[in-house]
């Protein structure tokens, strides 16, 4: 497949490409592509209270709250360990003192053009309250788990139930 033919159909808080493709036998075929851009998440472990920091808040996509790791958008200009620094700060107040990266992902790549890159994050010292920026209109609840409450929750999102998966494997 190849992609003959790119042109941006909507342009607001997201991003929405209409493409076309060529196949190999030269059939030409219409394609929608999300295009949110990139994002970065992680699971915070407070290493001085010894439990895992993680986030409630509503999300348009299931229309409900959600318990989830501090994650947001990689800003134009900014890395992806910067930006996970500052929402870790944003989300939950905390300074990042040890970052481990877990795996750059595509969360849907039949529909979508976003990766996120997920890491495992050590923190220490809380200089902030959290809880989001109020520009952003975020509403975030700060979660504190131990290590068997986060075993026995629900997980409902994707990066969430990877990173914790991850963290069963590797700092058990």
């Amino acid at each position: 497949m190849q992609i003959v033919h790119r042109q941006r159909a909507y342009d607001g808080h997201f991003k929405l490409n209409k493409l076309t493709l060529k196949t190999p036998q030269g059939e030409e075929l219409p394609r929608e592509q999300f295009a949110p851009g990139h994002a970065v998440a992680a699971l915070v472990f407070d290493m001085q209270a010894g439990n895992y920091l993680l986030t409630r808040q509503f999300r348009i996509g299931p229309e409900h709250e959600l318990l989830e790791i501090a994650a947001g958008m990689i800003d134009k200009g900014e890395t992806p360990e910067a930006a996970i620094r500052r929402e870790i700060h944003e989300e939950l107040g905390y300074e990042t003192d040890q970052l481990t990266e877990i795996v750059t992902m595509w969360p849907s790549p039949g529909t979508s053009a976003e990766t996120i890159g997920v890491y495992y994050a050590e923190v220490s010292r809380q200089t902030g309250p959290g809880g989001g920026l109020a520009e952003e209109h975020e509403q975030i609840e700060i979660v504190h788990l131990t290590r068997e409450e986060l075993a026995r929750e629900k997980i409902q999102d994707a990066k969430t139930l990877l990173a914790v998966q991850w963290a069963q494997l590797h700092k058990a």
